[in-house]
């Protein structure tokens, strides 16, 4: 008893009772790669005579990082990619399907599972009730072949949170808050598990924000219990029998608890260059932004361009301010054109991106000029992130990005909605 969800998880994958501290060797569920992971990954077992897929189903590369490619040096590492799973029986998730963290949500993981991912936001995926991490590439290449990895239990901080957002206020600006709070090492190598009413009541686009986050704050991982509203969501994507209770024990021990009041939340921003460079919107009100990009497997979902779309609509970016979109996968993107949510964004003069990550990772596709400021809905904001080091990220929530875009500096949503 008086174990936290990863402690619980991790016992049932090693088949005998875990505690913070142990260091284990767990059977894995799923493994994760993507297009500048995942290459490195199969090298590295073609290197060792070990290219195999344990389980091969729920090995899924992912070529999302530049879709479609931009340079023939990316195009030949989605050779690698296709060719390893044309090999080895592993699924391939091709140009336009989506992020890997929005598609593996979608269609691949269940409470209980253990994922290890080439990514570090592959820890999105504890929305579910799931123990999903990132590794290094080489560790997620053992982890196809053998299909199990060693790891160290980590402790965990609950995170309670009590009460409703105000209008205007998100679970984005919950997160931001929370990382200005711990700070970016704050939480290294520890499970954040997010509890509370709050969060009970919280949809499941709202949990993935959290738990995406947790790296952000040094975290291995982000978890919520599995409850009605996990439930409804596997039933949605047509695995309603997947679901299964995964909750803390009464009695947990946990190494830190924080205690929060969604009500004294205000809309947050994240300055340049570190994520937990936090600051109410009352100190960032009036920035001048150059381009604003909503989208990425941290805000992109249907919830989030709703939001978006509510207070774009009818109104156009201001012009001397881009304003580009890109929905996560090809599920929310064919949504998102039936709800006429694309359209909006289009008569507001948006570009639309086809679903992937876009300008977060600065490969291609909307990077920054000299001395560009960006307001984006992604995870980062690090010195050179959307491809060029000369450039100023800020974060924020889909309505700071969608009112900011119309006044062309960093704004209230609570003034537009």
């Amino acid at each position: 008893m008086n174990k936290t969800i990863a402690e619980k998880i991790i016992s049932e994958h090693c088949e005998r009772e875990v505690q913070a501290g142990d260091f284990v060797v767990a059977k894995v569920d799923i493994c994760l790669v993507q297009d500048g992971t995942g290459p490195l990954a199969i090298r590295q077992l073609q290197k060792i005579n070990l290219e195999k897929a344990q389980n091969p189903q729920k090995v899924v590369l992912f070529i999302d990082h530049a879709v479609p490619s931009p340079r023939k040096e990316l195009s030949n590492d989605h050779i690698t990619l296709r060719e390893f799973a044309r090999k080895t029986g592993a699924c391939l998730s091709d140009i336009g399907n989506g992020i890997c963290h929005q598609v593996i949500v979608e269609s691949f993981v269940n409470p209980g599972d253990i994922l290890i991912g080439a990514d570090s936001h592959s820890c999105t995926a504890g929305a579910l009730g799931a123990f999903a991490t990132g590794m290094g590439s080489t560790d997620v290449a053992i982890g196809i072949a053998l299909g199990k990895t060693w790891l160290r239990v980590p402790e965990t901080f609950k995170i309670s949170v009590e009460g409703d957002f105000q209008k205007g206020v998100y679970p984005k600006d919950l997160m931001l808050y929370i990382i200005g709070l711990i700070g970016a090492d704050g939480a290294t190598y520890k499970a954040l598990e997010f509890d509370g009413e709050t969060i009970q009541k919280m949809s499941l686009s709202g949990r993935l924000t959290l738990c995406n986050m947790a790296v952000e704050a040094g975290a291995k991982t982000g978890l919520i219990a599995s409850d009605a509203v996990t439930r409804a969501f596997l039933e949605n994507q047509g695995r309603g029998d997947k679901f299964r209770e995964i909750k803390p024990d009464a009695d947990a021990t946990y190494e830190r608890i924080i205690n929060l009041r969604a009500p004294e939340i205000q809309p947050t921003i994240s300055l340049p260059h570190t994520v937990d460079n936090t600051v109410t919107i009352e100190e960032a009100k009036g920035i001048k932004i150059d381009q604003v990009f909503i989208g990425t497997c941290t805000n992109g979902r249907m919830e989030d361009l709703q939001v978006a779309a509510q207070i774009l609509k009818g109104k156009n970016r201001h012009p001397n301010t881009r304003l580009i979109i890109g929905p996560p996968s090809r599920d929310i993107y064919l949504k998102s054109i039936k709800e006429g949510l694309l359209e909006v964004f289009i008569r507001a003069g948006a570009v639309i991106l086809p679903p992937g990550c876009g300008p977060c990772v600065g490969v291609h596709e909307g990077a920054l000029g000299d001395g560009e400021r960006c307001l984006s809905t992604q995870n980062r904001n690090f010195l050179g992130r959307m491809g060029n080091p000369k450039g100023f990220i800020y974060l924020g929530s889909p309505a700071t990005a969608a009112a900011s875009a119309i006044k062309g500096e960093i704004t209230d949503p609570r003034e537009v909605l």
